[in-house]
């Protein structure tokens, strides 16, 4: 059996934690994830209110250790959402997208574990610096909002800089191999988000869990189109990885022009939930996504699997 010292922290069975995907990891996400023995996060949006993060802890508390995932950008203007995520007292809250130090201690006062998102070495410095117990390599390949550089080298960076803490690799880990590679670099878990997209468990339209399901790894492209149309203050070394449609084909690096020509807002609003405008959020890892299935499977067969192949790996690497 896999374990390393951040399983031993949470109690977990398997070195899996939920990406908290704003809009997609809510409680019943969160709650197969850690049941299943992984530990599920729910993510909360710029515009979530206090009330959700408490109510969605609520539901999920009861089925064991669970995190919260907050964006540091949209806590300067909403401070009072990190209140929620303390009063809510999950065992990990994760902050990503900014300088978290603010953050941190009035975290520690309430005996919660952090988990801060890195993009590059400043980051991890600062993520380190600033007190972060877990460090979270996450690779450009990942969905949703990210940064620059590939998991594969950024994983290494992360390592250098971790000073011994706990770190998690995210970006493109969507199979057990994955998960088995990841760890005998020295991450001592793995971040998922885009394999547990098309679960049932998941906040998706079926619309869009269908276009997901038929997507392939060379059907993302890593944007501000829907930053901008949307008028959210995304700082500017993040933009989103989503799916490519006919309004990424149209908008893609002409954001000034979308922004001022007429008529572009009013289409996008009146068409969401039309994946040939609207975003899908998702990595590259997309390309391995190929059926709808409970989280608790996924996570049983990623689980289950990364040890097997993880000790046959070891094994043959090993063998005289």
């Amino acid at each position: 059996m896999l374990s390393t010292p951040l399983m031993k922290t949470f109690g977990l069975r398997y070195p899996i934690i939920g990406a908290p995907m704003a809009g997609v990891a809510e409680a019943p996400l969160a709650a197969a994830i850690t049941t299943a023995g992984g530990l599920g996060m729910i993510g909360v949006g710029s515009q979530a209110s206090p009330d959700f993060i408490i109510e969605q802890a609520n539901l999920v508390r009861d089925q064991g250790p669970f995190g919260i995932g907050l964006m540091v950008w949209a806590l300067k203007s909403r401070p009072h959402l990190l209140e929620a995520a303390l009063r809510a007292k999950p065992d990990l809250i994760s902050l990503s997208f900014g300088d978290p130090t603010p953050y941190i201690e009035p975290c520690h006062r309430m005996n919660i574990q952090t988990a801060v998102q890195v993009h590059n070495r400043q980051e991890a410095r600062q993520a380190r610096e600033s007190g972060a117990d877990i460090l979270v390599a996450q690779g450009t390949e990942a969905g949703g909002h990210t940064g620059h550089v590939a998991t594969f080298p950024l994983l290494q960076i992360v390592l250098q800089e971790s000073d011994g803490r706990p770190v998690v690799a995210a970006g493109g880990i969507a199979t057990a191999e994955g998960i088995a590679g990841a760890l005998a670099m020295g991450a001592d878990a793995v971040w998922i988000g885009t394999a547990f997209l098309t679960c049932s468990e998941a906040r998706q339209r079926a619309l869009g869990r269908a276009r997901l399901l038929e997507a392939t790894e060379m059907d993302t492209v890593l944007t501000h189109v829907y930053d901008r149309i949307q008028q959210l203050e995304w700082p500017e070394p993040y933009p989103g990885r989503a799916l490519t449609n006919d309004f990424t084909s149209a908008w893609h690096g002409r954001e000034a022009d979308m922004l001022t020509t007429p008529g572009v807002h009013t289409e996008f609003l009146a068409r969401r939930g039309d994946y040939r405008i609207d975003y899908l959020y998702a990595g590259q890892a997309i390309g391995l996504v190929n059926r709808e299935e409970r989280a608790a499977d996924l996570v049983a067969r990623l689980g289950t699997g990364a040890e097997t192949h993880f000790r046959q790996r070891m094994k043959n690497i090993m063998s005289d």
